[in-house]
């Protein structure tokens, strides 16, 4: 083990919460954090009598069991099934590190049950499975339903997470998500509801080119145009996603021919300078830098959101020359986009309204949530509350609770 120090900056990821600027991280300090993991679980009633073994266990337990057998529906409310999430990952796309495997995954995963815990209010335990086939990972947790209400899948490589979310949300009746697509989506269009605002835009007339075509790009662009915004332009690392391209026209099942049907209206051809020729926005969620030629290609007082972690496509600094609105992932900087003022509401609210499924409506009123509580302190530099703002978690789970209820 080194003794390299590292900033937050380096170890800041989608889902992991705000921290001091000037705060310096050791090797030390990250690793004692860690030792025996991040989660334990206590029991909610006494143990210290006869008694309440008896109540809690043996014979005590046994009538809830028989309660339950003779009424499944009582497990909803005599277990703590109906609550508990479970964070599915099979390490194929941890973080900023690629495949690294289930294990290696865990402490990630341990994390996000963290995360759940502290914003969200809900019980949850991380579950790394050693396989990468789709239809293992559907069969492991449909046959593990009785034990969890919702599932939240983590770092799972495209186009496989796109399949894997599908079938799941077919197979259990629970709600499920994977919160590297719609987590990031609800953020962002959360941020550039407020971005908008800020540089006198409406939110419908935008001109968006977003940088990556994996699961969060794919899904940005769902939420953008689902939210009205006509003008999205996605870009991979062949150019801009046009429906006459060889490789996507090739391919008319994949995500990106689907969503080549449904973005760019003007037909647009090339890379990005094509790309963000009088463009107002460059969302970004790949490894692809921008270059700074780039920005000069677009609109007056532009939104730039750099959202790769830990190096952003292209650095504030030099956005700042050209853009109004400068957006990155990372907890050092202003405008932080981070997943933890998602995730915990989302699934909050759905779990207290009993929904079965997370629907756009849900995924729009959980942005709408977020986008309101900044906006009495609108400004350049602020555009969405903090990851550690208290109001954010019982906003956005009231907001999607109330949309449950409107569907």
């Amino acid at each position: 083990m080194s003794t390299e120090t590292i900033t937050p900056a380096d170890s800041t990821s989608a889902g992991a919460a705000s921290a001091e600027p000037s705060t310096v991280l050791t090797d030390q300090e990250i690793f004692d954090a860690h030792q025996g993991g991040k989660l334990s679980i206590s029991s909610t009633v006494p143990l210290s009598t006869k008694r309440d073994l008896s109540i809690a266990y043996t014979p005590g337990v046994a009538q809830v069991s028989r309660a339950i057998h003779a009424e499944p529906e009582l497990a909803k409310t005599l277990t703590w099934a109906e609550r508990l999430v479970v964070v599915v990952s099979d390490g194929t796309a941890v973080l900023g590190l690629g495949n690294i495997g289930p294990s290696a995954s865990l402490p990630v995963m341990e994390g996000k049950s963290a995360l759940f815990k502290s914003f969200g209010d809900l019980d949850s335990i991380p579950l790394v499975l050693n396989t990468t086939d789709v239809d293992e990972i559907v069969e492991t947790l449909v046959r593990l339903r009785p034990s969890f209400g919702a599932v939240n899948l983590e770092d799972i490589s495209a186009p496989r997470c796109f399949e894997l979310e599908e079938k799941l949300i077919e197979a259990l009746d629970c709600p499920v998500m994977h919160d590297d697509q719609h987590g990031t989506a609800v953020v962002v269009l959360a941020a550039l509801t407020g971005a908008a605002k800020v540089t006198g835009r409406e939110l419908e007339g935008l001109r968006v080119v977003v940088s990556g075509a994996g699961a969060a790009g794919i899904a940005v662009a769902e939420i953008l145009l689902t939210a009205g915004i006509q003008d999205v332009v996605l870009l991979d690392s062949r150019g801009v996603i046009n429906k006459d391209r060889a490789d996507i026209a090739a391919d008319p099942a994949s995500k990106k021919a689907q969503m080549a049907q449904r973005s760019n209206p003007r037909g647009i051809t090339g890379g990005p300078g094509e790309a963000l020729l009088g463009a107002d926005v460059f969302i970004g969620v790949s490894s692809s830098k921008l270059d700074e030629e780039h920005l000069k290609l677009m609109n007056h007082s532009s939104i730039v959101f750099a959202l790769s972690n830990p190096d952003p496509e292209v650095l504030p600094e030099v956005a700042s020359r050209y853009a109004a609105v400068v957006a990155t992932g990372r907890s050092d900087f202003p405008n932080q986009i981070n997943n933890v003022l998602a995730f915990p509401g989302i699934f909050r609210g759905a779990l207290d309204a009993g929904a079965r499924r997370i629907t756009p409506a849900m995924k729009l009123a959980a942005a709408r949530a977020i986008a309101e509580l900044a906006e009495s302190e609108l400004s350049a530099d602020y555009i969405v509350p903090s990851p550690l703002d208290p109001r954010v978690a019982p906003a956005v789970s009231a907001a999607v609770a109330a949309a449950v209820e409107a569907e």
